[in-house]
């Protein structure tokens, strides 16, 4: 079969269409014929070496986490799940393994019936920032409509879930978007919306609840100066060295320093297929083929744009 994979950490240049072995499956795995897999900023952080730590140095490495597709083959006990059931799911190590081939091997466990009115690029991006959106709200407490809440990257893939899950909950949130994003912020109910191309959030001096940056750019000590004194910052993206750095720090300060790290579990994608059912938005920026692979990692990582970034695999890829 085909996949994307690389040989040595580096730029999207590093990245090779290689032939590899058709995955086996365990007694508790399913065989996926992916139709579609989304990109996570987690691809590209592990391919450039950033995560070494956790993923190890040892290549070839594929890339990519979720994905969507058709079930071709079930191991003994993996129960649930039938050949040509349409699902969507996530690899088991996110560090180890990748998504980006024409098939992959994974725990019945980790994959869930695509909903009807989800496409296959719709359904293959949900599992990470899907998950992660889940755990944010989690993280947060009790939410409701006197909840402040600022959202800094909020409508990134993540953002665009996450927002949406938060007005399901009626919490009042700040918007901080692109001037391409605004509208769909608007969209989904941001109760303000802050274009930052033609202003800084600092200059609302409104305080809040919680702040969320899902850009990576602001950073707890930005934060702070829009806190309340009994507040919580969510990271999403530290840096290795801010784990414990929080850890410590919240034992001196109300204001919390929440480092955010999520796992693919079944009671998050309930929460997510709920969430869809009650019109859950799933906007898909771009769908490259599997053939433009680097020119779709390219894209993704630039940022900035609205929703998701997907590769769909056709039948003679």
């Amino acid at each position: 079969m085909k996949a994307i994979a690389y040989q040595q950490f580096g730029t999207t240049e590093v990245l090779q269409m290689l032939e590899q072995p058709k995955p086996a499956i365990t007694s508790d795995q399913v065989l996926v014929k992916i139709k579609a897999f989304s990109i996570n900023p987690m691809d590209w952080k592990i391919r450039k070496g950033e995560m070494k730590l956790m993923s190890g140095s040892r290549f070839p490495k594929n890339t990519g986490a979720d994905f969507a597709g058709i079930i071709e083959k079930t191991g003994s006990s993996a129960t649930g799940h039938s050949v040509g059931d349409k699902v969507f799911g996530v690899v088991k190590n996110l560090m180890k393994e990748g998504a980006s081939a024409e098939y992959v091997a994974v725990p019945a466990s980790l994959i869930w019936k695509k909903p009807e009115a989800l496409s296959f690029a719709q359904a293959a991006s949900l599992p990470v920032v899907g998950t992660a959106a889940v755990t944010a709200v989690e993280k947060m407490g009790k939410v409701n409509p006197e909840s402040r809440i600022l959202i800094n990257g909020a409508t990134g893939g993540f953002g665009m879930i996450l927002l949406q899950l938060l007005k399901q909950r009626g919490a009042h949130i700040t918007a901080v978007t692109s001037t391409k994003g605004a509208e769909y912020a608007k969209k989904w109910e941001a109760a303000e919306v802050i274009d930052y191309t033609k202003g800084h959030m600092l200059s609302q001096k409104n305080t809040y609840d919680i702040v969320v940056d899902l850009s990576g750019k602001m950073g707890y000590t930005t934060a702070k100066k829009m806190m309340k004194p009994k507040s919580i910052f969510i990271n999403p993206t530290p840096q290795p060295v801010e784990i414990p750095l929080a850890l410590l720090a919240n034992l001196f300060t109300s204001k919390k320093h929440i480092v955010l790290l999520s796992n693919s579990e079944s009671r998050y994608t309930e929460v997510l297929l709920d969430a869809v059912s009650k019109g859950l938005d799933i906007v898909i920026n771009t769908v490259f083929p599997f053939t433009q692979f680097r020119e779709a990692y390219q894209y993704a990582e630039q940022g900035g744009y609205v929703g998701k970034v997907v590769m769909e695999i056709s039948d003679n890829a």
